[in-house]
């Protein structure tokens, strides 16, 4: 279904499991998807991106500038608009770390930008999907605003079930489309495209049509700027392009007023300059390590953590925690050729998430070989001291050199629960919560 997709590519666009590596795809902030934008021949506001206060303050007075040299005298007033540069969204009703609210401000003089870019820049943004601890703001974008009419969804992802690029085309812009595609799923409108031909000029046309554009008289308009959005994605190797709102403004133009970019960091070496751009700032710096270090990292907001070997075995290692009652704190997996230094280093990392409450380790011995991960787990347990840390440690062990594995174990002195197979192992792991960590689970379930 239309609203399944449009799901499954967002969460893509946040989190994915790719063949051989598991990281983030390439995320931009906003002011740079939207110089790409301008660069590819779509139509954005004016605006640029500033560093500092004063800064900021000089790129609204040169818009204010420009805008009275177009309009004159009578018209001598235009909105600022400045907007916190973070991978996020929800930023307009967000809060900063030092108490200022609204990572989005419709200002109207640029004294006003210049106090406003103090109380952002610098400080932490919290909003409803960055997660309590926020994300850093070091850019801000200002914008000199239009007067819009109408405001409409448009995108172009990959989509599985098409085997290729899709145009998602909708008349209900400016709101979660997950919720337009899961309440009225009649006003989405979803267009596979032959990545050998391209848009056709029939499908632009339908594509205008299903924004409601024909009212307005924009359909050549319309229909240019999807055929130039479809060439940025493929040009720029996209896995996502994606404009909301898409505005019809009262100067008659089309405008990309917000936009969320995604590439395919198989791309990266046809794609250089591009993937210059990555802020790492903004992401998890326990997964930037584990990407240094050659391990698949991704964070979760549970309370068990994880050491597996392979994508799928961490996947259904995940669901039976969930089965039996508890969340994941995690998603790691070693591979098949962790070294010992390796395990140990991911010790470091799932330890430093203070939400772990237990760790399990579940290994299905291949190339992995049992008795390698047995001594990673004693050096890392007495290294960081994982008694002394009151953290559970459940392990279960399969496959190549297990009776080693599980002897040196034995004869390790360290406090560690075997288990006999993955549904034992996470049972015995839910059961190993301390009362309070189940009962916050509890509350949040509910």
């Amino acid at each position: 279904s239309i609203s399944k997709m449009i799901r499954i590519a967002n969460r893509l666009a946040t989190r994915c499991y790719q063949h051989h590596h598991s990281k983030r795809w390439l995320h931009l902030h906003e002011y740079q998807s939207l110089k790409l934008m301008k660069d590819g021949g779509l139509q954005v506001q004016n605006g640029s991106v500033a560093f500092t206060p004063a800064e900021a303050r000089s790129v609204a007075q040169g818009l204010l500038n420009a805008y009275r040299k177009r309009h004159g005298d009578n018209y001598a007033q235009c909105d600022l608009i400045v907007k916190a540069q973070i991978h996020a969204g929800g930023r307009g009703k967000g809060f900063f770390s030092n108490g200022y609210h609204g990572g989005v401000q419709i200002l109207a003089d640029p004294s006003e930008v210049f106090e406003a870019s103090g109380n952002m820049l610098g400080h932490t943004l919290v909003t409803k999907q960055t997660g309590p601890q926020g994300q850093p703001v070091r850019a801000l974008l200002i914008n000199e605003g239009i007067t819009i009419l109408n405001e409409m969804y448009l995108a172009i992802l990959l989509d599985r079930k098409y085997s290729g690029p899709v145009i998602v085309a909708s008349k209900c812009g400016g709101m979660d489309i997950e919720e337009v595609a899961e309440s009225t799923p009649d006003e989405i409108t979803a267009i596979p495209i032959d990545i050998a031909i391209g848009v056709t000029e029939e499908q632009a046309e339908e594509a205008v049509t299903a924004l409601g554009l024909l009212p307005f008289g924009l359909r050549e308009q319309g229909k240019h700027q999807v055929k130039r959005l479809y060439e940025l994605f493929l040009a720029k190797d996209a896995t996502q392009v994606e404009i909301n709102p898409l505005a019809v403004a009262s100067d008659g133009n089309l405008y990309c007023v917000d936009a969320k970019l995604n590439f395919d960091d198989c791309a990266s070496y046809r794609q250089p300059e591009l993937f210059e751009q990555r802020d790492t700032t903004m992401e998890d710096q326990r997964e930037l390590k584990a990407e240094e270090i050659g391990l698949n990292y991704i964070a979760l907001d549970g309370n068990i953590g994880c050491l597996v070997n392979g994508a799928g075995l961490a996947m259904g290692t995940m669901d039976i925690i969930k089965l039996h009652g508890a969340s994941p704190a995690n998603f790691l997996d070693v591979g098949g050729g962790a070294t010992q230094e390796q395990v140990k280093e991911a010790f470091k990392i799932i330890t430093s998430d203070p939400n772990v409450k237990v760790i399990l380790v579940n290994i299905f011995g291949g190339i992995m070989k049992c008795d390698v991960i047995a001594r990673g787990i004693i050096n890392a347990s007495k290294e960081l001291g994982l008694d002394q840390m009151d953290i559970p440690l459940v392990v279960r062990l399969e496959g190549t050199n297990v009776k080693e594995g599980m002897e040196a174990l034995e004869q390790s002195g360290i406090n560690v629960i075997t288990a006999t197979d993955l549904d034992d192992a996470a049972k015995k792991a839910v059961n190993a919560l301390p009362a309070n960590a189940a009962q916050d689970f509890d509350h949040n379930m509910a």
